[in-house]
């Protein structure tokens, strides 16, 4: 497939839409800010397309091989409950991946992250992870250098 020239009015265009936790030539995965799921990643392709069928089969299996190993260092890490994953669009249509970790203290669970809350957390979220989100990032950048 070709690439797609980015477009002005696509957020995902003009930032790169989170906390960069690592580039490669055709993607990128950052950190949402988001302090009821501390461990929500997504994962962009770097061209504007809409949907997962725009990509060539090349590169629909590098995206899904990233994506992969974005969940296994999750899982691996910070054993959670669940693991989300997700390709929606609907608001920016342009091609990402949410991958996040769900535990079953978290404030929506089970839930979806954009339902309703179900609960208040004593203390943040980021506090009852087992290791700090700029270690679980070096290992996300690490896991995802070896593709």
């Amino acid at each position: 497939m070709s690439a797609n020239a980015p477009s002005p009015d696509c957020p995902l265009c003009r930032e790169a839409g989170g906390i960069l936790v690592f580039q490669a030539a055709s993607w990128r995965l950052i950190r949402a800010e988001d302090a009821n799921f501390p461990a929500f990643y997504r994962l962009i392709w770097q061209d504007h397309v809409a949907e997962f069928s725009d990509l060539g089969a090349g590169q629909r299996q590098a995206c899904m091989e990233a994506v992969c190993a974005v969940e296994q260092v999750l899982r691996e890490a910070l054993r959670p409950t669940k693991v989300n994953v997700a390709s929606l669009g609907n608001v920016v249509p342009h091609l990402h991946w949410h991958v996040i970790a769900r535990f079953d203290w978290d404030s929506h669970f089970p839930n979806p992250v954009w339902g309703a809350s179900l609960r208040e957390l004593p203390e943040p979220a980021e506090r009852r992870l087992p290791l700090s989100l700029q270690a679980l990032d070096q290992r996300m950048s690490q896991r995802l250098q070896a593709l």
